[in-house]
């Protein structure tokens, strides 16, 4: 899933070498910290948030088919 968020948010960017993703893991949930440059977040969020809301409909999709747990996607900088 972490390769998934990589290859979907990497092309959006300016700075994709900034792009990192963490993974933290509860009993019940996943929730993968996306972090990125201050400079990049306009991009990634998109206007009114259509960006972000694409990217994660894509992610919890993907993640419904293989995971067991509730998955979140947050964005920070």
């Amino acid at each position: 899933m972490k390769d998934l968020i990589l290859t979907i948010v990497a092309p959006l960017v300016d700075r994709p070498e900034d792009v990192e993703v963490h993974v933290e893991e509860k009993d019940d949930s996943i929730t993968y910290k996306l972090l990125l440059h201050p400079e990049d977040m306009g991009k990634v969020i998109g206007r009114q948030g259509r960006v972000a809301k694409s990217i994660r409909t894509v992610v919890y999709a993907a993640a419904g088919s293989h995971e067991q747990k509730r998955v979140f996607l947050e964005i920070a900088e």
